[in-house]
């Protein structure tokens, strides 16, 4: 502590762990996955409510239009819950972004659905880390610097969809990036604090084969087999897979009984680059197997979906934050270390907008997406410190 600032120890002594204590117990015993909509609204209001002691103009933001396959081949849209979107000093000389997201992983129905003490300092509950305590933390922190020195300007965006790949946000999450220096994302750390470092990219699909009924027995030649073809399809796509692109064919929706050719079969597949290059590669994969199946088995193939979230490298802006991050921690007595993921998160949207972006700022916990998530309470006070340090820093010229 004796190497922080004046004004950034007056920030630090500001923060109130037993606040953002109380806001996790009560944002996670409401139920918001990201199909609960109804959920989502009401944690969108809450959260509206709580953001509100932050100056500026909060407001709730209507999702974009998004898109499904069912299993019976018809495109319908997605319903998702509002956005809630805040920004502070937009003509500020150093402007951040701010991100995270009130869904969670667990629907209406799920079983998981209270918080209770795991063991004395770690609470268990849905969402507690992934990310409500990150959203707890995360306005702590700013009003931490609002009580201090300093006029640096932010956005914050906080996304009902990003656990099913924000689709409904991206725009949201684009158009705030734009004039930022620097962004923080809210997603939880690993139990030690370690930060996620470089993330390889995601792409979602699914491509609808539509074939000809026939008798299997009687006259299975006038028929046109779409769960072969898509199945084709499967295999194909799965054996150009390398170290740089994982190629996951994860289900296959469609057929019937047994003595009837199917003509229709959806194939949902994932692929995950490493850089842009294995993006470019992919389609062109996608594209040449798509055609090579559709005149094999002469049926008609639609794709739908794409690479919704690019690649995150370690740039030499993002490396510099991630010093800064670093060094606010060293002056907090925290060891902030990272390393690469396989995960993805709003975090590759925003790098590949060309801003900085250190996406594990949110609290310590683990389990996450499972019945077993839990949070450990210390790191509420940790992680908000480190955040308005960082920002203070920021706002000093500590990314120049």
């Amino acid at each position: 502590m004796d190497q922080l600032s004046t004004n950034e120890r007056a920030a630090v002594e500001r923060i109130d762990a037993p606040a953002m204590l109380a806001r996790v117990e009560r944002w996670a015993a409401v139920n918001s996955g990201t199909r609960h909509v109804a959920g989502c609204a009401t944690m969108a209001g809450l959260l509206a409510d709580a953001f509100a002691a932050l100056p500026g103009e909060v407001r709730l933001v209507e999702p974009a239009a998004a898109h499904s396959v069912g299993a019976d081949g018809v495109v319908s849209a997605l319903e998702h819950g509002r956005h809630l979107h805040l920004s502070v000093r937009p003509d500020a000389a150093v402007r951040v972004l701010l991100t995270g997201h009130m869904d969670t992983v667990y629907p209406v129905d799920h079983p998981f659905q209270t918080v209770a003490w795991r063991e004395p300092g770690v609470l268990g509950g849905p969402g507690v880390a992934d990310m409500k305590g990150g959203l707890a933390l995360m306005l702590e922190a700013l009003l931490a610097i609002e009580a201090s020195d300093c006029a640096i300007g932010y956005d914050v965006v906080i996304n009902s969809d990003e656990e099913t790949g924000s689709f409904s946000s991206a725009a949201l999450l684009a158009e705030a990036a734009r004039g930022k220096v620097a962004a923080l994302t809210y997603e939880p750390s690993l139990p030690d604090g370690t930060l996620a470092g470089a993330r390889g990219g995601t792409g979602n699909f699914s491509i609808i084969v539509r074939g000809r009924a026939a008798h299997a027995g009687r006259n299975p030649e006038d028929g046109r087999n779409a769960v072969a073809a898509a199945a084709a399809l499967a295999v194909r796509l799965h054996a150009a897979r390398s170290p740089r692109l994982a190629v996951n064919p994860a289900r296959v929706d469609g057929g019937g009984p047994n003595n009837v050719v199917p003509d229709l079969a959806i194939l949902r597949i994932n692929f995950r680059p490493r850089d842009a290059d294995e993006i470019a590669r992919a389609g062109d994969m996608i594209r040449d197997t798509v055609a090579a199946v559709t005149a094999e088995y002469d049926v008609a193939i639609e794709v739908h979906g794409g690479f919704n979230r690019p690649p995150k490298p370690i740039d030499a802006g993002a490396a510099r934050l991630f010093a800064t991050v670093r060094d606010a921690g060293a002056a907090l007595g925290q060891a902030i270390a990272w390393r690469d993921t396989g995960g993805v998160c709003d975090g590759n949207n925003i790098a590949a907008c060309g801003v900085p972006v250190v996406d594990t700022m949110g609290a310590r916990g683990g389990a996450i997406h499972s019945s077993e998530e839990f949070l450990i309470v210390d790191s509420l006070g940790e992680r908000a410190a480190l955040s308005a340090v960082t920002l203070l820093r920021i706002a000093a010229g500590g990314m120049a």
